[in-house]
């Protein structure tokens, strides 16, 4: 139910429950109208969550969705590049390498930047049809988004990568394919309004990748994170010996 928020205010200056008698105390009164103005905040904040909450995976009243990629995939995939390039330039001071160290630095810091751009992909679904975004310069130099309208999906099209997994495609009118994002966080509710909007069988799909596969993922990595804080230790040791 909708609480206006005027009706909240008007409320909180006027509002007594009828089971709560005038006191004579002050201090009781004092803590009846507490208690009071508290529980109409707590119902109007509650409200407010559940309503953002019903925005952003709900497309019934033509509002906006956006679904970002899961927080677990960018630390992970982030942790993993640190982890296996910030020892290099290390390694190549104490080799002697043909490839200077702030060469290497330069290059991991460009690759680090590139990789966090990728991750920022955006899924934007509204009433006309999806959308893949990404950052604006990312977009203009590197990898284009794309967008189709719902009337141009034809149906999901499953294929097998060469890992074994199992992706989708959506396969437009003309037979255009376009791959159907699969990593956002809330993927559930993003493959409900896809086949509310389009019609198309959803039931089958699942994420390419469970939560807990990254998971694993990112303890290998912090363990890997701990070797490689022992190895440029000891690289800066043999370094100034």
């Amino acid at each position: 139910m909708t609480i206006p928020f005027k009706q909240v205010l008007k409320n909180l200056r006027v509002f007594r429950p009828q089971s709560v008698k005038p006191r004579r105390s002050r201090h009781r009164e004092f803590y009846v109208d507490g208690f009071v103005k508290f529980w109409w905040f707590y119902r109007y904040d509650k409200y407010i969550v559940n309503d953002c909450s019903t925005m952003t995976a709900n497309l019934t009243n033509g509002l906006t969705s956006v679904f970002r990629l899961s927080p677990l995939i960018r630390i992970t995939l982030l942790s993993l590049y640190l982890a296996l390039t910030v020892p290099l330039p290390f390694l190549a001071e104490l080799t002697a390498a043909t490839i200077p160290p702030w060469l290497l630095w330069i290059g991991i810091g460009c690759g680090f930047i590139l990789l966090y751009a990728v991750l920022t992909e955006r899924v934007i679904l509204d009433e006309e049809g999806i959308k893949v975004t990404y950052s604006v310069w990312f977009s203009q130099f590197f990898r284009r988004g794309w967008s189709l309208s719902w009337s141009e999906v034809k149906e999901l099209k499953p294929r097998t990568t060469g890992q074994g997994g199992l992706v989708y495609y959506f396969i437009t009118q003309d037979g255009k394919a376009y791959l159907l994002p699969m990593r956002m966080s809330g993927f559930s509710k993003f493959i409900n309004i896809v086949e509310a909007k389009t019609g198309i069988d959803t039931q089958d799909v699942r994420p390419l990748s469970q939560p807990w596969m990254y998971l694993i993922l990112l303890v290998l990595t912090l363990l890997l994170l701990l070797v490689d804080i022992w190895t440029i230790q000891a690289a800066l040791v043999m370094g100034h010996g």
